[in-house]
């Protein structure tokens, strides 16, 4: 588009060429006329000059002469007034078009600055500026086009920030997030719902919610709130790669201030680890509940058994009395094994790291267990490097191989052998127990290290175990900065394995 300044001055040009031309045709048409009003004067001038003289001329003679000097004069005064007309009207229009380029320059070129710069406002380039600096009335119109560029730039900036910000947010919020149109299409989805659901984002845009292969649970409570228009909240099980996961859904309709009818929000929430939770808190309870119950039992009973007169005999009451002290044992190591996991897991506890040589932890563990072992005619083979050290709390390493050890043997037949093998892997002391015990099936293999969980509860008891002892060699492991695997097969034996960082020295 042509700007204001341009078509002004070309119309300005084309007004001074029309009118000076006008003007010229004008003079052109009434110079014969002045001219022949010019000779007769000059004519008469003559006749007057030679009447002073004595000459006298008649009215014949007057006309032939003004007749003669108009046909002298006709040749020469025309060339040098058109010459004269033509030089004026050039420098008046050069004048008149360098002042009028001034005029326009100064006065009609800030409005084309000023219009460009909207026009670019308007196609939402807020950088553009109105380039205009000179002192005038026109500098306010320009420095108000500009503050509003700035703020409308500023505005941009904010916006852009604030959708980023958005974006990233609803990206990685830890929550689902599903928007659904007017139309029933889906028009957003965040990462951990596409992830969840196994969906990918360009086929799940645009879809429509009953073809996108939602979750049917999903689907359907999108439908109850569709007809209901009211807020729903459910929880909801789903597949994904993982197996199956619970979901607390929350879906409500997106109306707007007016009423209307905007779509649907969907919020999903993975809750199956507190459901883990919650259910291991309540194993726990039950667990404790059941294993405090077993030997309080056994001693209630015993001893009104003594007290109904069986303390009279003698023979009975011993056998009597060595129950209730076993149980009474047992009922003293789960406590303190209650009260050592508690111990570990609270927050703050710390360990008395050092130095520790691993085979002199190997050698005190066997040490610990060798009654067992005796009992059992079992014997344990090591191999070990002997300048092999991590850094640990000794005491609490021994406790972590005695409870492996005392498993091991718990678990094999009488007479077979127990490996202890400690290596060097990766900046970690691998520390592996292996039996030929049992075995553990591997659907069990998830939950070992829960607490009270037992692969064989009868012979677990038999054995005086609490349920509690791979809990808290798993904390204590990790307590260490390391890390604990077992590998079993039913029949064949188990092997678990210890890493715990190297010392520095």
């Amino acid at each position: 588009m042509k700007s204001l300044q341009r078509l002004l001055f070309l119309a300005f040009i084309f007004i001074m060429a029309i009118t000076l031309t006008g003007l010229a045709i004008v003079l052109g048409q009434t110079f014969p006329i002045l001219q022949d009003q010019e000779s007769r004067a000059e004519a008469e001038a003559v006749v007057r000059h030679l009447a002073e003289m004595g000459v006298e001329m008649d009215s014949g003679d007057r006309e032939q002469l003004s007749q003669r000097m108009a046909d002298d004069a006709a040749g020469v005064a025309p060339a040098r007034f058109l010459r004269l007309i033509v030089i004026a009207f050039t420098v008046a229009f050069i004048v008149s078009v360098i002042v009028f380029h001034r005029l326009t320059e100064r006065y009609i070129r800030p409005i084309d600055l000023v219009t460009d710069t909207t026009m670019e406002l308007a196609k939402g380039n807020y950088s553009a500026r109105a380039g205009w600096t000179a002192p005038g009335i026109q500098i306010g119109l320009v420095t108000a086009v500009n503050a509003l560029a700035r703020n409308l730039q500023e505005m941009q900036s904010i916006r852009e920030t604030e959708a980023e910000r958005l974006e990233t947010l609803i990206a990685n919020m830890g929550s689902g997030l599903l928007m659904i149109g007017r139309n029933s299409d889906i028009s957003m989805a965040n990462s951990f719902f596409l992830n969840q659901i196994g969906q990918e984002e360009n086929r799940l845009i645009g879809s429509a919610y009953k073809a996108a292969g939602l979750p049917d649970a999903l689907v359907t409570l999108i439908d109850v709130v569709s007809v209901r228009e009211k807020p729903v909240s459910e929880q909801i099980d789903i597949e994904t790669d993982t197996g199956n996961r619970t979901m607390a859904v929350y879906s409500a309709p997106v109306i707007d201030k007016h009423g209307g009818w905007l779509g649907i929000v969907v919020v999903m929430h993975d809750i199956s680890e507190l459901i883990r939770l919650e259910r291991v808190r309540k194993d726990f309870v039950a667990n404790v509940s059941h294993e405090l119950r077993t030997p309080v039992t056994s001693i209630r009973g015993f001893s009104e058994t003594l007290m109904d007169g069986a303390i009279h005999d003698q023979e009975a009451a011993m056998q009597f009395l060595e129950i209730i002290h076993g149980e009474s044992g047992r009922l003293e190591m789960l406590i303190e094994d209650l009260l050592d996991l508690s111990k570990i897991e609270k927050e703050g506890y710390s360990l008395r790291l050092q130095t520790v040589n691993v085979q002199d932890i190997i050698e005190r563990s066997i040490r610990s267990v060798s009654g067992r072992l005796k009992n059992r005619e079992m014997t344990i083979r090591s191999e070990c490097p002997p300048d092999l050290c991590v850094k640990g709390d000794p005491e609490r390493l021994v406790q972590v191989l005695v409870n492996l050890l005392t498993n091991a043997v718990s678990y094999s037949k009488p007479g077979t052998p127990i490996g202890v093998t400690a290596t060097v892997s990766e900046g970690m002391a691998s520390i592996a127990v292996t039996d030929q015990g049992i075995g553990i099936p591997a659907e069990e293999l998830p939950r070992l290290f829960e607490r009270f969980y037992r692969v064989d509860r009868a012979r677990s008891r038999d054995s005086g175990g609490t349920g509690l002892g791979l809990s808290i060699v798993k904390h204590l492991v990790e307590l260490h900065g390391g890390t604990i695997s077992v590998k079993s097969e039913p029949g064949k034996g188990s092997t678990f394995t210890v890493n715990i960082p190297l010392s520095d020295n």
